[in-house]
This record gives C-alpha cells, structure tokens and sequence, in this order.
C-alpha cells in the first residue's frame, strides 16, 4: 500500500514510538493514583511530556500544558471555555468542523459569530479580521493550515492583530504541529490546540492544548483527578482543572518518544522533504486533461497537500479506484470542512486529497501521478 492519507492520520510512526507504547503498556500504572513505582513511573512520563511540548512550543510553563484526545476535545474546551452569551468571536471559512460546530453550539447560546471568507483558491484576506472586530469581539478563532487546500495562515500576522486589540487567540494547529515551528508566546497565541495522531507522529487518542499563564478556562469535564478528593468542585490548579479523569498516559509514552525524535530529526528537514514530495506530485499532475487543483500553490510554504478532481468523477469514486487498482490510500469527500467546499465550489463532488509525510518516496509520489493520469483517461474511468 502507497499511504498518501497522512492529513488524517500519520500511519507510520517513528521506531521509538511504538517500543516507548509497548514498554508503557507492560510497565505504566495510573499517574497520580498511588505512590508506588508503576504509578510514580507513570506520573513522571506525562510531566517530561508536558515539558518537552512546552520546549518544543516555547510555552512558558509546563504546568499550562494540557492533555486531550485530540484536537476536537482541546478546540471544545476552549471555545466553550472562553466564551459567553454576549460575547463576539471571529473565525475563517477555512475551519475543520472541530471549530466550526463548537461555535455554532455557541453561537446558539447567544455568542455572535463572524467567518472571514475565502476566494477559489482557499485564501483568505487579512484585514477582514480587523474590519470585523467589535466592542464586544472576545477571541479570533483559526486554523494554522487548511487540511482540505494545505493553505497555510499567518498565524504570526493574525496574532498581532488580536494582541493589539485585547482579544483572545485560539489556534487550530491539527495540520501543523510537528511540522512548522510554532512559538505561542511570539505569535501571541493565547491557546494552541494540537493533536498527536498527525504531524507530531503520536500515537491516537493523544492531544492537547497550551494555555497561557493566568487565563481561565472553565472546564468542559469535572470529575476524578487523584487530588483533593473531599472537595464537591473540580480541582481549579492547572493543568488538573482541565484534566478529569484518567490520562491516556500509555500514549503519552509514545508522544514523548514522538517529539524527541521530531527534536533530533529536525522540523526543517521533515518540512522541506514533504514539501518537495507535494510540489513533485503537483508539477506532475497539474497539467494532465481533466484534472482540477484546488488551493494556493504560489508559495511552498504550505501544508504538504494536494487535493483535486479528475473531470466530473465523484471524488469517492476516484479514491476508490486508486485503492483499488493501485494500492494508494487517499481521502476523498467533504473532509469535515463544509465551508472550504462551499468556497471551492465542490460541495456535490467532494474532492481527493493526497497528503504527503517525510516517510513517502519520491517512487510513491511517481507511482501516484501515473495512477491519475491513468484514471483522468476516459476509457479507465470508465471501466
């Protein structure tokens, strides 16, 4: 199999990931549940986690590190954590539903809503945000990199715009972490929201979020937390007040392992070689008849996507046929990014993406445009 579904999830996982889940699982009790060795052990993983992804974000404080499944759950606690009726928050026709449909929930609450449009190709134009702040604005809301265009946001730009207006800024990092260098406290990102399952090469059910020192959040869960146990509320210290119940330390193990090897691999060299990856499979399929790319491909700086359609064939039915006839995993449909489709003009046909890690082949990406130029002749289609 030919794994060009990377965007979704990172299939192959560096060796010292697996050996650090499988030693986790056979060693590890329940962090902060006893003080005996299994669980001193465990408690110790999580906190060198927390502090090597606060290194690895220049996060202030480890102790503002905190751990979710994923990007869904951190996006939740922090846009229903933040904000209330009354409230104004402003986000991009860019967004993953993992934005999105927490801010509708919101927005039926009583928090008004602006979404920044975007052209044919994805973009967006920066001064909507500063067009669109209000009195009442609380926070900007956005994705570093569209997982449907690999669009990427100037997180830098957006940050200094909310800075300069006293307004809260919560990033969607699922497409970029582990994959762009990301400074929290000089891109003035008040909350990071990142996933472990993609670019920081995690194992799944990992995630989290980096909040910044003396924001409060008001917790999307309560309940057990090895501390203060007699007490009705929920422990208010972080990270505890946004962590109940037991972590997924197990693959936490398998995080850490995960970012130091992006620390001594290097996080230039990753992106440069997926980069040259997705350029190489876009020279070679931009030009074949038949075949439609979406997205800005004006700069390199982008995610390591390429999305596109072959003539008028259902997106589902292409993705189908490369796996198929040819053993390559792609993501065909909507990718949870209704907006970004609306504004492509593909919301009927959906679109393929191939989505490209350092692991790929240059043979893999050759082997990929001769299968679209194949499927983009109408006689193969057609059978």
């Amino acid at each position: 199999m030919i794994y060009l579904d990377n965007a979704a999830t990172t299939m192959r996982k560096p060796d010292v990931v697996i050996q650090a889940v499988t030693e986790a699982l056979s060693t590890m009790g329940n962090a902060g549940r006893g003080s005996h060795n299994a669980s001193l052990d465990a408690s110790r993983i999580i906190y060198d986690t927390r502090e090597r992804l606060a290194q690895f974000f220049h996060a202030e404080n480890p102790m503002q590190v905190v751990f979710t499944m994923n990007s869904t759950e951190s996006l939740n606690i922090a846009i229903k954590g933040i904000l209330e009726k009354g409230d104004h928050a402003i986000t991009t026709a860019l967004e993953h539903n993992s934005v999105l449909r927490p801010l509708y929930e919101m927005e039926e609450k009583g928090v008004e809503l602006t979404i920044i449009p975007a052209d044919r190709q994805g973009c967006i134009d920066y001064a909507d945000f500063e067009k669109n702040i209000k009195k009442n604005t609380k926070a900007i809301v956005c994705t570093h990199g569209s997982n449907l265009t690999g669009n990427v946001v100037d997180i830098r730009k957006v940050g200094e715009i909310a800075k300069r207006h006293g307004i809260l800024f919560v990033v969607d990092a699922s497409q970029t972490a582990g994959v762009f260098p990301i400074n929290v406290q000089e891109m003035h990102i008040d909350i990071l929201c990142f996933t472990g399952h993609k670019g920081l090469l995690g194992p799944q059910g990992t995630g989290g979020m980096i909040v910044k020192e003396g924001l409060q959040v008001k917790p999307l869960l309560s309940g057990g937390s090895g501390v203060q146990t007699y007490s009705k509320t929920h422990p208010a210290q972080m990270p505890t007040a946004l962590e109940a119940g037991t972590l997924n330390a197990h693959g936490l193990a398998g995080l850490r392992a995960a970012v130091g090897y992006l620390q001594e691999t290097g996080l230039d060299a990753i992106r440069k070689k997926e980069q040259a990856l997705m350029t190489r499979f876009y020279d070679g399929v931009k030009e074949i008849e038949g075949i439609t790319v979406y997205g800005d491909f004006s700069t390199k700086e982008r995610c390591a996507i390429v999305t596109l359609n072959i003539c008028d064939y259902d997106s589902s039915e292409v993705s189908d046929a490369l796996a198929m006839q040819y053993g390559i995993s792609t993501r065909p449909g909507a990718h949870c990014a209704p907006l970004m489709h609306e504004a492509l003009g593909t919301v009927e046909q959906g679109a393929v993406r191939f989505s490209f890690a350092h692991f790929n082949t240059e043979e893999e990406v050759d082997a990929a445009i001769q299968a679209v130029r194949e499927l983009a002749a109408p006689e193969d289609m057609e059978e």
